[in-house]
């Protein structure tokens, strides 16, 4: 966390007060969270009322997905499609495909490129195929994986020609890319606190005023009654302070971590001649802002798998994940990958290094100097004996 942040919640936190109460303490509690969400909605391009306060992306991703549903069927009962990229957080997906299996939804996943982006082509056939059937669109703003960032602004301009809703998951987005709410055209946008110097357990979605949804949570009638709770109060100031932080210092930043993320690709590459990049390779512009996370370094391995790569750097004290999930104990390839087009080894195979705001080139120099062991070792480990 930002060092800011963590003042500003610890001052907050030696005050008593439920934002929704009348007396004095719960006055001044309000005015925090009011003043918070100014704060919020002015790094972002949005209005105070549109900033609806959550506990953290999955809530915010949950409520854009179901709330949208759930409200454009009520409206009008044709409209049970629901559109998500196939590269999505499990957050999205699998509210999506809840909603399949207790809703009627008809979830269908949008197909991705080589490098992980919808194509707008893509998303306009999608729609085109049975105009007036489909709830909502659901397309992140960048992959959490492979750092591609999507064309965000052409795919909500097309969903709104078939009067569609678009959200759009922006967590690994915002406070490092030109984020906009008013300009980009979505209509719900989800963020979270830590991943840009926040608290934990503290997010946002961004719900353009004219925009129905139905809440998952019901009592208080809290946030324009579509998300209902008493507020942590020092949870959301020092929410408001990571924003505004990271929002202001986003160029900077973004050169900064780009450098980095380059030399450590570069570095990789010439200790393991075989590894692969994935995703964009991050030279075009995308939206006003470049075309991968620019802290975003994922690649392949081949011959080795993701866990033992990330257990032999682990033991040189280098911290970074295989972007696969684990169920049962059993590792899975990485379903981002596989709608790339990689084989299941490939995608069992890959690791991402994620680098941000502490981040040094000594970092990147302790990776270079022992990625090719640790490659030929996990290539050792994963022969078959004899």
């Amino acid at each position: 966390m930002f060092a800011e942040s963590v003042a500003r919640m610890a001052e907050a936190l030696t005050r008593t007060g439920n934002a929704s109460s009348l007396h004095t303490a719960g006055r001044r509690s309000r005015r925090d969270v009011e003043e918070s969400r100014e704060r919020i909605a002015a790094a972002l391009g949005a209005r105070p009322s549109e900033v609806v306060l959550t506990t953290g992306g999955t809530e915010s991703d949950n409520l854009a997905v179901k709330g949208l549903y759930w409200a454009r069927r009520a409206a009008d009962p044709r409209r049970k499609r629901v559109l998500v990229s196939a590269i999505e957080h499990h957050a999205v997906l699998d509210a999506a495909e809840w909603l399949g299996e207790h809703e009627g939804a008809t979830v269908e996943l949008l197909p991705v490129d080589a490098h992980g982006r919808v194509r707008p082509d893509t998303l306009r056939a999608a729609l085109a195929r049975e105009p007036g059937s489909v709830a909502l669109v659901s397309v992140m703003w960048a992959n959490n994986e492979v750092g591609t960032v999507n064309p965000v602004r052409e795919l909500a301009a097309i969903a709104h020609e078939f009067d569609v809703p678009l959200h759009t998951d922006a967590v690994q987005a915002v406070g490092i890319l030109p984020v906009d709410f008013t300009a980009s055209g979505v209509d719900a946008l989800t963020l979270t606190g830590h991943k840009l110097g926040g608290p934990y357990g503290a997010g946002a979605l961004l719900l353009g005023r004219s925009v129905a949804l139905t809440p998952l949570l019901h009592g208080g009638g809290q946030e324009r009654d579509v998300r209902s709770g008493t507020l942590d109060t020092p949870a959301v100031v020092g929410l408001a302070t990571a924003v505004e932080m990271s929002v202001a210092d986003a160029p900077r930043r973004a050169a900064l971590l780009a450098g980095l993320r380059d030399d450590l690709i570069g570095k990789v590459l010439a200790s393991v001649d075989d590894a692969v990049l994935n995703g964009d390779p991050g030279t075009g512009v995308v939206d006003g802002g470049p075309s991968r996370l620019p802290g975003n370094a994922h690649l392949s391995f081949p011959g080795c798998e993701g866990d033992s790569l990330l257990m032999l750097l682990d033991a040189h004290g280098i911290e970074c994940s295989t972007g696969s999930a684990c169920t049962a104990g059993v590792a899975q390839p990485s379903h981002v990958l596989l709608a790339m087009g990689a084989d299941e080894a490939t995608a069992r195979g890959s690791l991402r290094f994620s680098l941000g705001h502490t981040s040094t080139a000594a970092d990147v120099d302790a990776v270079a100097a022992v990625i090719g062991q640790v490659v030929d070792r996990a290539r050792r480990a994963g022969q078959p004996v004899r």
